[in-house]
């Protein structure tokens, strides 16, 4: 079984995430999509950011009538700060029958060659790369990589960052949050403040 891994923290998790997901459950050759929710970094000050079961709950809603999209908490219970590569590592360990890839935009791609053992992650690992608008140009050594798979995504220019200003300023953005995301997050009356 092949399980992609899309990682995200998810605060709120909006049909930008669910369309690319959703993409490469139905057109690569990915078995299940795990949408891994990154938690909370216990040295950063992040007062925007929920609560990670908050982030994990919203996702779990959102994804019920997705049978290929399934959320993780794997991240939760791993040490603080996480790296990309212990998490592999770890999922590789627990479901030794399981090949996992990652999905990442283009803007991540640019700084793969930045990221901690980025070569131990290629060595091991597909990388699917879902299009996205983005200053700068990707490595050299990334552009043909046998492990690197672009899919042609559609291109979501919807931000979690957006979302958060526009309920803040009483903006109504109920076309960008999954229908019971929305309703989770007006009941419990985040972003507002």
């Amino acid at each position: 079984m092949k399980i992609g891994l899309y990682f995200g923290t998810f605060n709120p998790i909006h049909i930008g995430h669910l369309t690319i997901a959703n993409h490469m459950a139905e057109y690569s050759d990915l078995d299940a999509i795990w949408m891994v929710v990154t938690p909370h970094n216990p040295f950063k000050k992040k007062s925007s950011l929920l609560d990670n079961n908050h982030r994990y709950q919203m996702v779990m809603i959102a994804t019920d009538d997705y049978p290929k999209i399934k959320p993780s908490t794997i991240e939760f219970d791993l040490p603080q700060p996480n790296y990309t590569v212990n998490t592999l590592a770890h999922l590789q360990e627990k479901y030794p029958k399981y090949e996992f890839c990652l999905i990442m935009g283009e803007d991540n791609l640019k700084s793969l060659h930045k990221w901690k053992n980025y070569e131990v992650i290629l060595d091991n690992h597909d990388v699917y790369v879902y299009p996205r608008i983005s200053e700068g140009t990707v490595e050299h050594q990334f552009t043909d990589h046998p492990k690197i798979h672009r899919v042609a995504a559609p291109i979501m220019e919807i931000s979690s960052t957006f979302i958060r200003k526009a309920i803040k300023d009483q903006k109504n953005i109920r076309p960008l949050l999954p229908q019971n995301v929305w309703e989770y997050v007006d009941e419990m009356n985040f972003y507002r403040k």
